[in-house]
């Protein structure tokens, strides 16, 4: 699927994963490096994963099977909003209505971060398409990222993220951590406040991930914070990856994945491989931070 066939798609989506997250941000506790606020792929699409409400316990789902945005509360009530071509101003008034009609009562940041312009949510009827195939392909692309991510994440026995969807750049990402404090980010990304940077990579980081942009079909990617010296002239994996000094870090496109003879083995090799350049250079200690995930299999 060619990033360039569904950008007006894809940027509503990006706007609407924006509303259903910030529900998600306003009625959890923070967890570090904002770990409460992201999405989760589902054998459906992408959930908020259960969030507290008062006594009770609310999630929410874009449900890229048969286009709906789900709605359920933990006393069995349930609530719907049709995925269908409508503007971002008409989503975010239904999706609202529908938690209030669940007695979901929540006040939300109602204007976009990390994109410019930022149009205030309410006031947003530029984004209005949604073509449900290049959605649900979208998401077919999240599914099989999220478990190659998953068989990665696994060698890791230090602190690493959950394999989870970034509403902010529109990503699925997994980041591992040295274990060690890092510089204070200087920030600077669009309508979004320094501070918020600050928090997210408060610690030394070696983050991957995908997502639609950074090549014809979007496009694998890999970096550390903060960057230790040659970092970018590391030698990785596969032919197709490469350093982008635009990005700041190394890619891999999604097309070289999709036509290789083994995909898995080739998203293997360069995650494992980026992470290699940061933890090498890094002076990460690897022999603490890593582990054999099929350490009990013969037991088992």
């Amino acid at each position: 699927m060619r990033v360039a066939d569904w950008t007006a798609t894809r940027d509503t989506l990006h706007m609407w994963t924006q509303i259903v997250g910030k529900v998600r941000m306003a009625l959890s506790p923070l967890v570090n490096h904002w770990w409460q606020v992201t999405l989760y792929v589902t054998a459906r699409g992408l959930s908020t994963g259960t969030i507290p409400c008062g006594g009770r316990a609310l999630d929410v789902e874009f449900d890229f099977c048969d286009h709906r945005l789900h709605l359920r509360t933990s006393d069995g009530r349930a609530g719907e909003v049709a995925l269908e071509p409508k503007s971002v101003a008409q989503f975010h008034a239904e999706t609202m209505q529908a938690l209030a009609d669940l007695g979901v009562h929540v006040r939300i940041q109602a204007a976009p971060n990390e994109v410019e312009p930022a149009i205030p949510f309410a006031e947003d009827t530029v984004h209005c398409a949604y073509a449900p195939d290049a959605a649900q392909l979208f998401w077919r692309q999240l599914v099989q990222a999220d478990r190659v991510f998953r068989t990665f994440r696994s060698h890791f026995i230090g602190k690493v993220s959950p394999v989870h969807f970034f509403w902010g750049a529109m990503d699925l990402a997994c980041t591992r951590f040295s274990g060690r404090s890092a510089p204070t980010h200087p920030g600077g990304a669009p309508n979004c406040g320094d501070w918020v940077m600050v928090e997210g990579y408060s610690h030394e980081l070696s983050s991957c991930g995908f997502w639609p942009g950074g090549g014809e079909e979007g496009a694998f990617y890999s970096y550390c914070y903060p960057a230790p010296d040659g970092f970018a002239d590391y030698p990785v994996g596969p032919r197709d990856a490469f350093y982008s000094t635009e990005f700041q870090q190394f890619l891999l496109p999604y097309e070289a994945v999709r036509t290789a003879a083994d995909p898995d083995a080739t998203v293997l090799e360069f995650l494992h491989e980026t992470y290699s350049a940061a933890a090498d250079l890094g002076n990460w200690d690897r022999p603490a931070l890593e582990c054999d995930p099929g350490r009990w299999d013969l037991l088992r």
